[in-house]
């Protein structure tokens, strides 16, 4: 230890040595011009102090042909000047005192800043060389050992000078510094702070701002690093709960008119009600000017603890622009004593106290000056002396004037929080040097638990102290300690309200602690605000209002994404909270009700056996039914009758019995589907067509046959009555006999057609064959589609979306097109067999009944076609229905009706010569066809006997 004291001893030596005799060489290149305040004198431990009680350095002429002098500075400021007075007052407090520090008094060096880094960092320099001739790394006097650094005002200021004392391991106290910035331990190891960290600060107002759902937020920030860390970690945070920056502006360190008006353009432009400052009130000052002079009101100003409580920027006149103002502020307490100290000022004690004196009374304590002053306004308005300059002159201060009959910010100590914060940090330095020297030999924290002489420490020992430090502030019983250099983050929310005398004044309304959990750090009064223009509902600023439930957002290009299109939910889609971002799809059997808010079950459609229509369907079903059933009893009670016989009866009953399935299987197709009713509807319909078309292409066929038959037996009679003539002729010619003799060659046969194969070549069993292997062969392809792919159940919901219709599934297309292309083949085949028997000559004529009923047939399938695929729903069901019953009709009754209506209405026609044909027109021409059995032999002998009367 005593080598290292001497070697540095030595070093110190040879540089003083060397600086004398190389004067030529080195030299000191500046002095500096600073203000403040000192007493050092008979004191043990000096504290420095370093306070912006101006608030600019005064503008130079940048003459570089003469010797450069440091600055002075301008614009004094009342506010921080209280902050001076109140570390001068904490030091006698401290001296005072008998609990604290008792065997040691605390000198003081306090130092003028201007709220610039120059001055700061000059400042520094000085306090640390302890001459007014600052050299770097060297402290020149045998004075009392420097302590710490209360200071230095603003972050930008605390940055600068605290990368020099971490250089040198020297403890920095600062006030004012709120910056995040300054945490880091790695670029300021010595830095401490007794007020919060704005990164508490910026939480805080981004939960202000989600706390009243505001989203559409302007920003204006210093540009030093306060505002711009701060406003960096409050967009952050805000952007990420969706909020949107409507505007971001830099206010300049040195006002700009040009810059200033800038921005008060963009803040009267804005759409946003909502506007975040982090600012000193210095810089943010000539911008609330420019805003008075725009009348720039319904806006809402959210301030940070460097200007919400700043008489600089409230003033009388601005309640129009910032009445209402939101902002944090630090802890406020109540100082006693502070008062009377701050008015018990000697005005000639100090330079700075002289300035403030002649501010503050528009008067100057320089007799010489005054005199002046009074010879020039004098000269001005008459010419000549007035006998005050020849006695006291006017604007001479008497240095008696009352501070106390004033009322301005300096004497102001009813909203002391960063006047608090210098109050705590000079209590700080004080318990940690209290600390320091009650220190027990043996027990102390250095090497070999040695401890530091209070007299004689090294600046890094009170570090440790001041790093560990806990107490209670006096009166508030605060309790202070520091965690990584910070405490904790407690912030009061204050509002401007205008009071009854027509002055803004600072109403708590709230409060914020960031060691709470996060639910509960902030608390607030929503009632309790003022809005401005007096408003009690906090105002709205969104870019976009909010989208009701049943829409969703939709991002506009190029645009921040609070700024958005309310879009309605497509259908079958819902959003059910406001601001959804997307719409929920509803579920496969749900649908969106009108408001798209919520999903609703679909409606589930299907014909059911009650409602209305499908009642009237099963009336005309049972009603169909019964009259085929009818007309089934008529055959049967005349089965013996001609008309019966003529019509071969089995065919004729297995007709009906197919006309009656198709009847009631219209109903299968009613109710909800089911397994067996899907299997039963479809093949039901196509055997019970499959029999009943194919029984009328059984009679159609023997129709055909004998309508050509009978063709050729004409043909033939002619040729033969054309040679009888010829033959008569020639007798007549060779004198023969006129008279001719016929020979009946036909056997006339009876009224049954099965008993004349010869003119029928298809027989009855033949009829019966056809239409029971046509009916085979519909079973056998309708069995192998129920077996491979049989139809089910299925829920459409693709037909109608607000609803379910419940259908069958036929299960292959391929099938249920085969089996009705079946049926229309036979459809098909009996109406050509039909259209080709219709000049058959009867008093009945079946073909042409045959060959209407087809004709309806195919009118009402083809009918079916468009109505069946332009219906959806419980309709399609009903048109198929429709179509089953109109064509069952349309065959009952055109092939049925004529006949009933004989049977019942006409018997004396139910006769076997009714069954005959009737005579041949002389034109040769047919005049219907017939269902009675016709021969051949009676045709020829008719057209035989009619030539020979012509003749």
């Amino acid at each position: 230890m005593e080598i290292g004291r001497f070697l540095l001893g030595l070093c110190a030596f040879l540089y003083l040595y060397r600086s004398f005799s190389a004067e030529s060489t080195c030299k000191l290149k500046a002095k500096f011009n600073l203000s403040g305040y000192k007493d050092v004198e008979k004191k043990k431990v000096v504290v420095g102090g370093m306070f912006p009680v101006h608030q600019r350095i005064a503008s130079s002429d940048r003459n570089t042909s003469r010797v450069p002098v440091s600055s002075g500075c301008e614009g004094f400021n009342f506010r921080t000047f209280r902050w001076t007075q109140t570390m001068l007052f904490a030091i006698n407090e401290i001296n005072e005192k008998q609990d604290l520090l008792p065997n040691t008094d605390l000198g003081y060096v306090i130092y003028d800043s201007c709220f610039t880094i120059s001055k700061a960092v000059e400042g520094t320099l000085t306090y640390l060389t302890g001459q007014d001739e600052a050299v770097p790394n060297y402290r020149c006097g045998t004075g009392a050992p420097l302590a710490a650094l209360v200071g230095a005002g603003g972050s930008d200021l605390s940055i600068a000078t605290a990368r020099i004392l971490g250089l040198y391991h020297f403890p920095q106290v600062s006030y004012s510094s709120t910056c995040s910035a300054l945490e880091s331990k790695f670029q300021f190891p010595t830095f401490l702070r007794t007020i919060p960290n704005d990164k508490h600060q910026s939480t805080a107002i981004a939960q202000l701002v989600l706390h009243f759902g505001w989203t559409w937020v302007g920003t204006i920030a210093a540009d030093d690093d306060y505002g711009k860390y701060g406003i960096k970690a409050f967009k952050e945070q805000v952007e990420e709960a969706g909020v949107c920056i409507s505007f971001s502006e830099i206010l300049p360190k040195v006002s700009s008119q040009e810059d200033i008006q800038r921005i008060a353009k963009t803040v009267v432009e804005a759409t946003s009600k909502i506007i975040v400052v982090f600012s000193s009130d210095v810089d943010l000052s000539p911008l609330i000017l420019e805003l008075l002079r725009h009348n720039v009101t319904n806006r809402t100003w959210i301030a940070s603890e460097a200007w919400v409580t700043s008489a600089l920027i409230n003033q009388p006149e601005v309640n129009s622009v910032l009445g209402g103002t939101l902002g944090f502020g630090v802890k406020r307490a109540d100082i006693p004593g502070l008062r009377r100290h701050l008015l018990d000022l000697d005005p000639y004690s100090n330079q700075l106290t002289e300035e403030f004196w002649e501010i503050l009374f528009n008067c100057t304590l320089d007799y010489g000056k005054a005199v002046k002053q009074a010879k020039q306004r004098d000269k001005e308005v008459n010419g000549t002396l007035s006998r005050a300059v020849r006695g006291v002159p006017d604007g001479l201060c008497t240095g008696g004037e009352s501070l106390a009959q004033l009322s301005n910010t300096y004497s102001d100590v009813s909203q002391l929080r960063i006047t608090y914060s210098v109050y705590k940090a000079v209590y700080a330095v004080a318990h940690a040097l209290h600390n320091l020297e009650h220190c027990e030999d043996g027990q102390g924290p250095f090497i070999g638990k040695s401890c530091a002489d209070i007299t004689n420490f090294e600046p890094w020992q009170l570090m440790y102290y001041l790093k560990n430090v806990r107490f209670k502030v006096p009166h508030t019983d605060e309790e202070i300690y520091f965690e990584d250099g910070d405490v904790e983050g407690g912030y009061d929310i204050i509002n401007w309200q205008v009071n009854s005398h027509g002055e803004i004044s600072y109403v708590t309304v709230g409060s914020y602690n960031g060691s709470a959990a996060p639910e509960d750090r902030m608390t607030i009064t929503n009632d309790s605000i003022v809005w401005n223009n007096e408003m009690l509902e906090p105002p709205r600023s969104v870019c976009s209002e909010n989208c009701q439930p049943g829409t969703r957002k939709g991002i506009r290009q190029g645009e921040p994404v609070c700024c958005f299109d309310c879009i309605p939910c497509a259908d079958g889609e819902i959003s059910n909270s406001t601001n959804a971002r997307a719409c929920i799809l509803c579920s496969y059997d749900e649908w969106s009700n009108e408001a798209h808010d919520s999903c609703v079950p679909k409606i589930i459609e299907f014909l059911a056996f009650g409602e209305p229509l499908g009642i009237t369907l099963i009336i005309i079903s049972a009603f169909g039914a019964l009259v085929t059933i009818g007309v089934g009893v008529v055959f049967v009670a005349h089965i013996g009758t001609p008309l019966v016989k003529a019509n071969d009866a089995l065919l004729s009953f297995s007709l009906l019995f197919s006309l009656v399935v198709t009847f009631l299987c219209s109903i299968v197709f009613l109710g909800e589907p089911q397994h067996w009713s899907c299997m039963t509807s479809q093949v039901s319909l196509a055997l019970g067509f499959a029999l009943c078309l194919s029984s009328i292409m059984g009679k159609t066929a023997v129709l055909m046959l004998r309508a050509q038959a009978l063709k050729a037996a004409r043909i033939r009679a002619k040729a033969a009555a054309k040679a009888a003539k010829l033959a008569a002729a020639e007798a007549a010619a060779n004198g023969g006999s006129p008279d001719v003799i016929f020979t009946n060659t036909f056997i006339n046969s009876d009224s049954n057609a099965c008993a004349n194969p010869e003119i029928d070549s298809l027989t009855c069993a033949h009829q019966r064959a056809i239409a029971a292997v046509a009916t085979l062969i519909q079973a056998i392809a309708c069995t192998v589609w129920l077996i491979i792919l049989p139809p089910h159940p299925f829920e459409n919901t693709a037909a109608q979306n607000i609803k379910i219709i419940l259908e069958c599934d036929e299960g292959s297309v391929v099938f249920i097109c085969c089996i009705f292309a079946y049926d229309i083949l036979l459809a098909l085949l009996a109406l050509i067999f039909a259209f080709i028997a219709r000049k058959l000559e009867d008093h009945f004529s079946e073909a042409k009944c045959v060959t209407f009923g087809m004709l309806v047939f195919f009118i009402v399938w083809i009918s079916f076609v468009p109505a069946y695929l332009s219906t959806r729903g419980k309709f399609m069901v009903a048109v198929q229905i429709f179509a089953i019953l109109a064509s069952s009709f349309g065959l009952l009754s055109c092939i049925f009706l004529p006949k009933c209506y004989i049977l019942l209405v006409k018997p004396e026609c139910n006769r076997e010569e009714m069954m005959m044909p009737r005579a041949k027109p002389r034109d040769g021409t047919s005049t219907g066809t017939s269902a009675s059995f016709v021969t051949a032999a009676t045709e020829v002998n008719a057209t035989i006997a009619s030539t020979a009367i012509d003749d």
